[in-house]
């Protein structure tokens, strides 16, 4: 391999040398209460937790969309937490200023409110995350009353919830109906009085998510949510065009990454068939002559010999689909 540990961390490319500021919980209110946009990305790896940090975004999150994105399972109901808790220790190595919340995977806090404990203190011990993230309404009021008595800050996250997508008979969006909207705003209410510190608000109408921040205290992150929430989040691979599957309407991509890697693993492997890659003078590294004298005197074959073969044209790259 040819990586070398980092002396230092990656600078920021920006132009402006702007000192970046740890993210809290404090920070976060101060952020809604000048009506500052709070930025969210989620991170599932060390390379893409030191480009939150860089840049650097407020919230770095651990989403159990890894299940899909990185895992390639169906849903993210497949995740275990001993998987979700690998992938937790690599982006805190990589993270410095964005507090770092992680979802918590299907199955490790609806059972009881034990073992939502159980799993968030597993979480922040065994993960190194500060805080957990976890679906659902008005029914996790008591989980998230619990989480935050023992001292781990909770995220809320109602409207669409990806964990039960087949219950819900698909991803689709919600409070559409005068009824399910102040069942959304109830919920919202109840997990603020709970403790939770922020709540995701996902696939609602744009409007509805304006009113439910309106009405609570705490800063919301919407996604799929309209621009009226105190930030917004986006999962890392439809930020950078990486996803292959289904693109939902409140997905925007913001680099075209996808490309750039067809690019170069086609240049690649064209290069490497058609004899330009390594060149022996550019990639390669020498011998002292009379060392490598020595060595075929001792290997009986004095007067072996090898001329690199003849390197063709470099072919065009393969072109793929955007």
């Amino acid at each position: 391999m040819s990586v070398r540990p980092a002396k230092h961390p990656p600078a920021s490319t920006s132009s402006a040398s702007i000192p970046h500021v740890k993210t809290t919980i404090a920070r976060l209110f101060s952020l809604r209460t000048s009506q500052t946009p709070i930025t969210v990305l989620t991170a599932y790896d060390y390379p893409t937790a030191l480009a939150c940090s860089a840049h650097p975004v407020d919230i770095t999150l651990i989403g159990d969309s890894l299940a899909q994105v990185c895992l390639g399972y169906p849903s993210t109901t497949r995740l275990s937490l001993d998987e979700m808790l690998h992938h937790c220790r690599a982006v805190a190595r990589g993270t410095t200023t964005p507090l770092l919340i992680a979802d918590m995977p299907f199955g490790t806090y609806a059972p009881s409110v034990s073992d939502a404990v159980r799993s968030a203190v597993r979480m922040v011990q065994e993960g190194h995350v500060e805080g957990v993230k976890l679906e659902g309404g008005e029914e996790t009021v008591e989980h998230v009353r619990a989480l935050t008595k023992v001292g781990i800050p909770v995220m809320a996250h109602i409207g669409l919830l990806p964990q039960r997508h087949v219950l819900l008979s698909g991803y689709k969006v919600q409070g559409r109906t005068a009824e399910s909207a102040s069942t959304l705003l109830r919920a919202a209410r109840a997990l603020e009085d709970a403790g939770a510190f922020s709540i995701v608000l996902e696939a609602m109408p744009t409007v509805l998510g304006a009113y439910i921040t309106e009405k609570l205290n705490i800063p919301t992150i919407g996604i799929g949510a309209g621009p009226g929430t105190s930030g917004q989040v986006l999962v890392w691979d439809d930020m950078v065009g990486t996803w292959n599957g289904h693109k939902p309407r409140f997905v925007r991509h913001f680099a075209d990454v996808r490309k750039e890697v067809v690019r170069g693993v086609s240049g690649y492997v064209n290069a490497v068939r058609n004899g330009s890659f390594p060149d022996p003078d550019r990639e390669g590294y020498s011998m002292d002559q009379g060392e490598w004298e020595k060595f075929l005197v001792a290997e009986g074959r004095p007067s072996w010999t090898w001329t690199p073969a003849p390197r063709n044209t470099p072919t065009e790259d393969v072109t793929a689909e955007n």
